[in-house]
């Protein structure tokens, strides 16, 4: 009996423990199969990328242009990107010289002239001997054009965009578009294997254009909208957008620190009186309504490329070019600069109005930033007590080649200057007997002793050197082996080498690399950071986005906490 009970009581427990064997088997199953649909609904959204990414570029933005106008601003311009997008309030770059053609070229490749070539909007060719333009190519003909202002291609460029990178991810089935007034503007951007780029010709003509690096003629929408007027409806009095007397937030409206646009420097500005002037139409680079143009033909780009109209990823880059006119024309605190940014604003809202109704709101992405910032005008600064000052180039060049023509009893030894950078003749050099290190020392010697460097570097430094202060890690960035000079200067805090009106930009200081960085929409994250980030970001950013290849000579860092 004892026996039986014992063995009933092993029994017992011997069908517990199989039903408990069998609900831990059915909870495992339960379990692995929500985690197979966790794993499928992860790598569903993986692949969910945007049905267009938009690279938004304002040239010559500061970052605190958003803060200074942030009152005035509309609510669906910068304050929608800042308020559903993720603000990151302290990007720079990362190199000097801080120009147009390098800005761009950096956004879109990741990476910096040191890679990628760019080493200035021109730049002396040692080989050559002449001066280059980065997007000039005379292999290339004019489309829209009879003139030679389309002959433009990559031609220069040596690393990959993000775009490139994205047509090839997608066999060539997303497109890559890249719109601006300056040729320069579409023409890097828009990378190697774009479809199109497409940029504003002035003069008489005052339409878009473009070559056949791209494509064999302009297509229909193209030639509609440069014959539609909408242009033409621009040629009307450039007036503030709200009464003159509530812009406190910049200077007077006539000021000796501004220049003027065909002997006018106050508003209104008559755009149909002016354009009959030697500028033509490309008066419009100097106003506001410049950017309008530049929006209207991005408009018509989503509609005529049907861009975002499928589930495979197109990019569209837009450059806003006449805010840098406008800041070079008449200063970062002039009232015209205000009412450009406060007209921009809403260029922008329209931008983002057309998207969302043409793409789909939340299925695509935008980032904004700028190509470089720029300088308050030094004569302005000096006025409050702020240092600041003018370089004269041209003397520099020609006291430096005195020097070295009397140091060493020999002429043209120095080929060229120009981008803060000294070439060297090395054939003179090798025919005098002369040393290249020897030559880059007594260069950095004068350098040093003349008024308003602060710095010097010479190749040997550059090349073989680490800096661990931003200015010379700056210079190390811009410096290409092959395509820079011998010897680098950095000129001090605020002085510049431009009239004394206007501002300009090119240096590796705050003032010139601080500059708006903000993404917005499908995979972006809300939120803001103070933390320093680089331009080189963007495109890794972008490319881990979409998931796909960083382009080639990338060597910046994913913006983790922005992408979702």
């Amino acid at each position: 009996m004892r026996k039986f009970k014992i063995n009933g009581l092993f029994k017992i427990l011997f069908f517990i423990s199989l039903s408990l064997a069998s609900c831990s088997t059915v909870k495992s199953k339960v379990e692995d199969s929500k985690t197979v649909s966790t794993a499928e609904k992860d790598s569903t959204e993986i692949h969910a990328n945007p049905k267009l990414v938009v690279g938004i570029v304002v040239d010559q933005m500061r970052y605190d242009y958003l803060t200074r106008f942030w009152n005035r601003y509309g609510e669906d311009g910068f304050k929608r990107l800042i308020g559903e997008g993720y603000n990151l309030k302290n990007a720079h770059y990362n190199y000097m010289p801080t120009y147009t053609a390098p800005g761009h070229a950096s956004i879109f490749t990741g990476t910096t002239p040191r890679y990628h070539g760019v080493i200035g909007n021109s730049f002396y060719e040692k080989n050559s001997g002449k001066k280059v333009v980065p997007v000039e190519n005379e292999e290339v003909s004019s489309l829209g054009t009879a003139e030679s202002a389309g002959e433009r291609s990559p031609k220069y460029l040596l690393a990959s965009t993000f775009g490139d990178e994205n047509r090839l991810a997608t066999q060539f089935k997303g497109k890559t578009i890249g719109i601006s007034l300056k040729d320069r503007g579409a023409v890097l951007p828009a990378g190697h294997a774009a479809n199109a780029a497409y940029w504003f010709h002035g003069g008489k003509e005052g339409k878009f254009i473009s070559s056949t690096y791209y494509m064999e003629e302009l297509p229909k929408w193209v030639e509609d909208f440069n014959s539609s007027g909408k242009v033409d409806a621009y040629l009307k009095d450039w007036n503030t957008l709200y009464p003159i007397e509530t812009y406190v937030e910049s200077g007077p409206d006539s000021t000796e620190f501004e220049g003027d646009l065909d002997g006018r420097k106050t508003f209104p500005y008559d755009l149909k009186k002016l354009k009959e002037g030697k500028s033509g139409y490309g008066v419009f680079l100097y106003t506001a309504y410049g950017n309008s143009i530049t929006t209207d033909f991005a408009v018509a780009a989503l509609e005529g490329e049907e861009l975002g109209k499928d589930e495979i990823t197109d990019v569209l880059t837009v450059s806003y070019s006449a805010t840098d006119y406008v800041g070079h024309k008449f200063g970062v605190n002039s009232k015209e600069a205000q009412d450009t940014y406060l007209r921009l604003d809403q260029d922008i809202a329209r931008l983002l109005n057309e998207l969302d109704e043409k793409v789909g709101k939340g299925e695509y992405t935008v980032f904004l930033t700028a190509d470089h910032a720029g300088v308050h005008v030094p004569s302005y600064l000096n006025s409050k007590n702020i240092p600041g000052g003018y370089f004269k180039t041209k003397d520099f060049r020609k006291d430096l080649k005195k020097h070295i023509e009397e140091k060493y009893k020999a002429d043209s030894l120095i080929a060229n200057i120009s981008n803060f950078q000294v070439f060297f003749d090395y054939e003179k050099l090798e025919k005098e007997n002369i040393s290249r290190k020897e030559m880059e020392e007594e260069v950095y010697s004068f350098m040093m002793d003349y008024p308003k460097i602060a710095e010097a570097y010479t190749r040997e430094m550059i090349e073989n050197g680490s800096f661990h202060d931003k200015i010379g890690e700056r210079v190390k960035n811009g410096f290409n082996a092959k395509r820079s000079g011998d010897v680098t200067y950095v000129l001090e805090p605020s002085e510049i080498s431009y009239p004394k009106y206007g501002s300009t930009h090119g240096s590796p200081y705050s003032y010139d690399t601080h500059i708006p960085m903000i993404f917005y929409g499908k995979g972006i994250n809300k939120g803001a950071s103070t933390k320093e980030v680089k331009i080189v970001d963007i495109a890794p950013t972008v490319s881990a986005l979409l998931g796909i290849s960083f382009p080639s000579a990338a060597i910046g860092d994913v913006l983790y906490e922005v992408i979702d």
